[in-house]
């Protein structure tokens, strides 16, 4: 096996490819675009198919048809104990943050349709028991919500959804402060204030990438609101 490629239907919002990987000793040699060209065919009935393109695969994307959205770039944090006095304590953050209940999934669900502009109710359903310690809210309307997931190298914050800036930075505080001893990983659109607040607090730019669409794009997403994505794999 040289590549693999994979594709996600998220209703009929919209359907996704992801893990689009070649060996690195085979590329260059069209087996990228041959994957992608069988993905297309597993969605041919998708009005709208996105992705998350790196720089290996951004040429093959834009010959295929897809056009840019936006960019995004992934930031890492080395697990370090202490965590930096900007981080603060658990203790000061009871009043806002809290471990999401199955009351509150409910509304986070209906929440996160309108943001994320489509259901992933089975993916977040999946983050929230698996990793339960990254699923909190914020708010007692629920002004923010954050799951994430247990991976090989890393921990992974996202998705994460506020209302401000103020809610976000408090939902990966969270997260962080109660696990410094992990190393974490969060995937963040390009905004310069959220970007450097992350990296106040130690997280560095891995890598960047780029969202991409092909076909009709009628879904709508509340891009003011999404801090952190799922991920590539994921949207």
């Amino acid at each position: 096996m040289v590549g693999s490629i994979a594709t996600i239907r998220y209703g009929d919002a919209f359907s996704w490819l992801s893990m689009v990987l070649v060996d690195p000793a085979y590329r260059r040699a069209g087996i990228g675009t041959e994957l992608v060209e069988a993905g297309l065919a597993v969605l041919a009935d998708a009005a709208t198919v996105r992705l998350d393109a790196t720089a290996f695969g951004h040429g093959v994307y834009l010959r295929s048809g897809f056009r840019e959205e936006y960019g995004l770039q992934r930031m890492q944090r080395a697990a370090q104990s202490p965590t930096p006095a900007e981080l603060g304590s658990r203790e000061n953050l009871k009043s806002t943050i809290r471990a999401m209940n199955d009351g509150e999934f409910a509304e986070v669900l209906k929440r996160d349709r309108a943001a994320f502009g489509a259901d992933r109710g089975v993916l977040v359903e999946t983050f929230r028991r698996e990793a339960p310690e990254y699923a909190w809210v914020a708010g007692e309307k629920i002004d923010g919500y954050v799951f994430g997931r247990h991976g090989y190298g890393y921990e992974h914050i996202g998705p994460l959804v506020a209302d401000d800036d103020i809610t976000a930075r408090r939902l990966v505080v969270a997260c962080v402060s109660a696990h410094p001893d992990r190393p974490f990983i969060i995937d963040v659109p390009l905004r310069t204030a959220w970007i450097s607040w992350l990296e106040s607090i130690r997280f560095n730019l891995q890598r960047p990438f780029v969202r991409m669409c092909r076909g009709e794009g009628r879904f709508e997403e509340q891009m003011d609101r999404i801090f952190a994505i799922t991920g590539p794999e994921f949207g």
